[in-house]
Parts: structure tokens; sequence; C-alpha cells
């Protein structure tokens, strides 16, 4: 994923505050940003913070043969990791040409500079010496990489402590922590890289360029010093022309940043060191705020136990009495049982209320059992006079039923009879006739 390109607008406002002497955090044009130090819970273990920039900074040892050209020196190796989890312009398992030149910057810087006795990592010569690999792992990219990872570093190997060894014949022992106390390394001096950023062409300078400034800038000028103004190594990039004026200026700079950076990380040792012989809170743990949820502690209180007794009898005494208490279970039916407090089991039996409505609702629904009987009975004897389908309704239950009678087949009839049913009717209303004038 490539990073988000700053739009005009963006470009040309940054150039405008610069060139009015302002920044966006608003610190002065040689302001650094506060560096914060904080240990693992392991020796050479650290995470630095410039800003809101980030790196991890870890240290490990191991016994390897020598080089042939150098039988009698130990060997230092860095390395620098930019993951996505840092910038999201960052690929993972691929070297861009920013890590690249970062990585290189860190090895002349802390390898070059002989910041370490690698003759006193040797064991045996020729067969055995210690190798340093120091690893470091940006967390949060905010600009000015090259800073905050030699800072990490230098502040990572003067933590570490290597296990100590002791040589008989061509035997090696290596102990452990429990057995004797780690050794630390031998440091000569403390090298520590500080930036400065130059936009048009030089006019303007700012020190510890943050990310947005970076893209911005025209050119970048890299100088590592120690505390004793000895430049470690120099480094410039961007293609711009620097004037001596300019280099002495920043070298001068230098001399006071890293001055400043030198004593906190002495201050910040030191600190680490006495928390670790008193047994207190050191590494990550200490560095987490008390004011956090996650790292809440109350504390202990006191708990007296004397006259326990007294004022358990008191709390008795000033107590309600117990109610009745049942010592055997009670079987109100069969597969149920009470112990102790409470109401008699009324599973299962109603209320009068509930028995009435229940007994209502018996006497209605056979009635209505009744009812619909005698109806139905009827309803058939007038389907089959009248050959014809009725329709049941009953507004109580808002069902309506269809009743259909079913299909007879039709027999022919003879012309005989039906002739005879024609004057069999006409005998009848005759009759009928005659009674109703007689009437």
């Amino acid at each position: 994923m490539k990073e988000t390109p700053l739009s005009n607008c963006e470009r040309r406002f940054l150039l405008r505050a610069i060139q009015e002497r302002k920044r966006l955090d608003g610190r002065q044009c040689y302001d650094y940003r506060n560096v914060r130090i904080s240990f693992g819970p392991e020796h050479g273990c650290c995470v630095v913070e410039l800003g809101k920039t980030r790196v991890l900074g870890q240290v490990s040892c191991e016994l390897v043969p020598p080089k042939p050209n150098r039988a009698t020196e130990g060997i230092l190796f860095c390395n620098l990791e930019l993951s996505p989890m840092a910038a999201p312009g960052f690929e993972p398992g691929r070297q861009s040409e920013l890590l690249v030149k970062v990585n290189r910057l860190i090895e002349r810087c802390l390898r070059n500079s002989k910041c370490i006795d690698t003759e006193s990592l040797c064991v045996v010569a020729g067969e055995k010496v210690w190798q340093i690999r120091v690893d470091l792992h940006l967390l949060n990219h905010d600009g000015n990489i090259t800073d905050a990872a030699s800072i990490a570093g230098i502040v990572a190997l003067c933590h570490f402590r290597r296990p100590d060894v002791s040589v008989q014949g061509k035997e090696v022992t290596v102990y452990s922590p429990e057995e004797r106390d780690p050794v630390p390394l031998s440091i000569h001096h403390m090298p520590i890289c500080v930036s400065f950023a130059f936009y048009q062409q030089g006019t303007y300078l700012l020190v510890d360029p943050n990310e947005r400034e970076e893209r911005v800038m025209d050119g970048l000028l890299v100088i590592a010093m120690n505390k004793h103004c000895e430049i470690c190594t120099i480094q410039s990039s961007g293609g711009i022309m620097l004037l001596k004026d300019q280099v002495l200026r920043c070298s001068k700079i230098t001399a006071v940043k890293v001055a400043e950076i030198t004593e906190l990380i002495q201050k910040a040792l030191e600190n680490d060191q006495k928390v670790r012989k008193e047994g207190g809170k050191f590494g990550f743990a200490e560095s987490i705020p008390n004011q956090k949820i996650t790292a809440f502690k109350m504390d202990s209180a006191a708990v007296d136990t004397n006259n326990v007794e007294e004022q358990a009898e008191e709390i008795i005494t000033k107590a309600d009495p117990p109610s009745e208490v049942f010592a055997k279970p009670i079987l109100h039916t069969p597969g149920t049982a009470q112990i102790g407090e409470g109401i008699e089991n009324a599973w299962g039996d109603l209320e009068e209320s509930e028995r009435e409505e229940a007994a209502e609702e018996e006497g209605e629904s056979s009635f209505k059992l009744l009812k619909n009987r005698e109806v139905q009975d009827f309803m058939f004897l007038i389907i089959f006079l009248l050959d014809e389908p009725i329709v049941l309704s009953d507004s109580e239950e808002e069902e309506v039923v269809i009743l259909e009678p079913e299909e007879v087949p039709k027999k022919a009839r003879p012309q005989t009879n039906l002739k005879q049913e024609s004057t069999s009717k006409k005998a009848f209303n005759k009759k009928r006739r005659k009674k109703r004038a007689s009437r």
C-alpha cells in the first residue's frame, strides 16, 4: 500500500509556515521533540519515544567463530525493520531505499565508530567470540527514524548484560545468571544521530523534522556525534549544495543536543539499575500510569483480628431472632418436599376464580357440542330434502362451515312414475282447496 501523497494545498501551507518560522507542533526551528526511554523486563530491551515515533531495541548474543582476518575481535551486527504496523506505506519482506539507507547509517554510527570494545568480546582467539546482535523495530512512524533508531540502539547496548564465561584449556563454560552475575559490555562512547532538514535550497533549516516536514524538504543532513564533540559519521542526501558555514552551524547544534540526550540516557540507566536492586517496579510496568483502569491498584488495608469472638457475640445479640426452621422435610404431595422456611407447594392447584372459569368453560363446551350436534342433524335433513348447500355461521367462535351434500348419481326414472306423481299432486291440491272453501 502506497502512502497517501500530500495535496498541493498542504504542501504550500507547510512551506509558508516554515518561511514564517512556525511549525505545526508549536516547536521552534532548533527545538528537539521530547525523548522518553523505558526498559523491558530483561536486560538489553528498551523502547525509545521521540515524539510519536517509537522504536523498540533488543540486544542478544551468542558464541560464534570469529572472522578470519580478525581472530581476536567480536562481531557487532545491527538490523532495522520497518513493518506496516508503523505506517501503511511500509511493505513487509521488501527492502525499500529508506530501510537500506537507515540501516547503513546505523551500522556506521555504532560499529564503524568503535563505540564498543570488540576485543573484550573474544573468548578463545581464533575459535570463539561473542556476536552481539542489535535488532531495532519501528513501532510507530512520525518522522526522523534515524535519530530514534540510533538512540534505541546505544541505549539497548548500554543496558545489555552478557553471560559470564570461564575457559579451562579448550573447554568453555557459560554460566547462567543464577550462577554468576552477567557482565555489561565495554562501551567507549555513545554516538547519537541528529537530523537537519533544509528547505528552498538550504535557505531554511529545521531540527528533528516530523513526518509531514520530511515530505516537503529539499535535503537532509545527519550528523552522528558523541558528548566529546567527536563526529562519528556525517551524511547528506537530497542533492542540495551546503556551504561550510551551514555545516559548522549544524555541528554546533548537534553538540548541544547530543550532550542533553546523553545525560538523559545516563539518568535513565541509573534509575533502572537502582530500582532493580531495590526490587521495585521496573521495565515496561513502570511506564504504565496508575490512572488507567487496567493498572488501578488499591492500597492494602490492615485487618484487626483482636477480640474477634467478643465482636461476633455482640453482633449476634443485636441481630433479630431467627424465624422457625423446619428440622425435617415436609412432604406435601407425592414427589415434592419442603425443607426449611417457605410456602407450601401449590404446584398444580387452582384458585377459586380459576376453578369457576374452568367449570364455566367445560359447561359451555358441552352445551356447544350438544347444540352443534342437533343443528348438524337438522341441517343434514334439510340438505337431503332441498338438495342445496347451506352455510352455517357461529358468531361466537367466528368460524364459517360450509356443508355440501354428497353427489349422488341420478337414476333415470321411468315415464310412468312421472305421470303417477303428477296425478297424485293434482288430487292433493283439489283436496286442499275443498278444505279451505269449507272453512
